[in-house]
């Protein structure tokens, strides 16, 4: 078949489609929803594609950053640009807003300045902050954007995607300090990561702010990949670093989180024993 002149001009068939960009949105809504990275051969079954086109549209779509490619495993997954696409659809106002009233029960319930950022970049975004009846420590303004490898929320959701997008939003560096704290190589933020990620949840101490810590839980999107990050600030004068109420501070966070989760439409991780516990003033 001879494609037309208009053809040529738009790349639409005749039927008024696109069939490139449908075949190239088509892998990518399968990679969002499967619980793991995908070999092509697969994508191409499930699809019902010609091998040649798939490998095609994957070197496509990985150009443009929306695939990863995860070449140990022989392997696609969803890549960052997705990823930061979703959150832009986000920042206009859904997450925000269906997050607000659990941030602000959490302020309440913790008596602390509660934090909700998601990734720009290298950098944290600060989209909302609630604040208890009567604030007593520092609050970062919404707007604000800071390290996100020195960030709680920063780490929780860095520590929450798959190795691949992490490099591509990290990239070799610079990883620039605020204080004499924090790692400042790529190999000491992905440690700090990995432990993270180990734990399920995220600290910072005293490394963005002299005097101050954080500890934050990843906001699960309904694909479940992490879409957004809660934190609480609160003063902290440990040295070395005690944390001895860290992890009942991240149980409050995260049921925060999962009520976040739900609104989104999502499924929240499991409850954790430790949520249940009452919070003492953190020290």
């Amino acid at each position: 078949m001879v494609a037309s002149a208009n053809e040529h001009e738009t790349g639409r068939t005749e039927a008024g489609g696109v069939p490139g960009l449908r075949r190239g949105l088509a892998i990518l809504r399968l990679l969002a929803t499967s619980p793991e990275p995908l070999p092509a051969a697969t994508i191409a079954a499930r699809l019902g594609l010609p091998r040649s086109s798939t490998y095609h549209l994957l070197a496509e779509l990985h150009d443009a950053g929306v695939v990863a490619h995860l070449p140990e495993r022989r392997r696609w997954a969803v890549g960052l640009a997705a990823f930061e696409i979703g959150a832009a659809y986000l920042r206009h106002d859904p997450l925000e807003r269906l997050a607000a009233p659990a941030l602000t029960r959490l302020a309440g319930r913790i008596a602390l300045d509660v934090h909700l950022g998601v990734l720009h970049g290298r950098e944290l975004l600060y989209l909302v902050r609630a604040r208890p009846p009567r604030p007593s420590t520092l609050v970062t303004a919404v707007g604000v954007r800071l390290p996100a490898h020195l960030t709680a929320s920063g780490r929780a959701i860095l520590a929450g995607i798959e190795l691949p997008q992490r490099r591509a939003v990290l990239g070799a560096g610079p990883f620039p300090r605020r204080t004499e704290r924090g790692p400042a190589t790529l190999r000491a933020v992905n440690a700090t990561l990995d432990a993270d990620r180990r734990r399920g949840w995220s600290i910072e101490d005293g490394e963005v702010s002299q005097g101050f810590a954080s500890v934050a839980h990843a906001v699960p999107g309904p694909e479940g990949t992490a879409v957004a990050g809660v934190s609480v600030t609160f003063p902290h004068h440990c040295d070395p670093p005690c944390g001895s109420t860290f992890d009942q501070l991240a149980a409050q966070v995260a049921r925060a989180t999962r009520e976040i989760t739900r609104r989104l439409g999502g499924t929240p991780a499991p409850v954790l024993a430790s949520d249940a516990r009452g919070v003492p003033a953190p020290g």
